[in-house]
């Protein structure tokens, strides 16, 4: 199978080594940094964005490997409209329950725990070691960091980035494009573009970072 990854970093370097554990033999990079960078570790970068769509008929599938919520979100609905076939790359070292959803486009990394009737989104990161209990819904394009930990019933909105270690209590809601910061303690509802930090988490300045 033959399967072309849109971005190449080092959040791209382990989609493709999650892709190669699923089987997909030839894997392909695309970036708009081409031809200025043309490697990725042992993968070959052949193109940038428009590339891609011209060599659409190609690829068995296409996963949009960029860690930045707002640029995959923006490239995961270019390939949409262009009818591409979006995937999602579940690791084998994961605990996904089967009566957990997960929309296209999501991949979810090592050691990640996703438990019954969790919602994952379109483009959503559950990074390595993370957890999503129970009856959690996140929205499209939601980065879930490594060591990160949503209890149950947790609501997190469009394109928001929970940090590493962060730990959000169960029943509260995270609003679209709200950053958590690193070892956050979530214990109450946090709006829409906001930026929390500390334990308990509270609303900082985006401007005074």
């Amino acid at each position: 199978m033959k399967l072309a990854l849109l971005g190449a970093s080092g959040h791209g370097q382990v989609i493709a080594e999650i892709a190669e554990l699923l089987g997909y033999q030839h894997i392909v990079f695309f970036d708009d940094a081409w031809p200025d960078k043309s490697k990725l570790g042992v993968w070959s970068i052949e193109g940038d964005t428009q590339a891609l769509i011209e060599r659409k008929q190609e690829f068995d599938a296409c996963f949009v490997s960029i860690g930045d919520n707002d640029i995959r979100h923006q490239k995961q609905m270019l390939l949409e409209r262009k009818s591409f076939h979006l995937i999602n790359l579940i690791h084998p070292a994961s605990v996904v329950s089967r009566y957990a959803t997960i929309c296209s486009g999501s991949v979810v990394m090592a050691g990640a725990v996703i438990n019954a009737f969790a919602k994952i989104g379109h483009g959503c990161i559950i990074n390595t070691g993370s957890t999503v209990d129970h009856d959690c819904f996140l929205e499209d394009c939601v980065h879930i960091s490594p060591g990160a930990h949503l209890a149950g019933n947790v609501i997190v909105a469009e394109c928001s980035w929970i940090g590493i270690g962060a730990v959000i209590k169960q029943n509260v809601q995270v609003g679209a494009n709200t950053t958590i910061g690193a070892g956050a303690v979530v214990i109450s509802n946090i709006p829409a573009a906001s930026l929390a930090i500390g334990c308990p988490a509270k609303l900082k300045d985006r401007g005074n970072t």
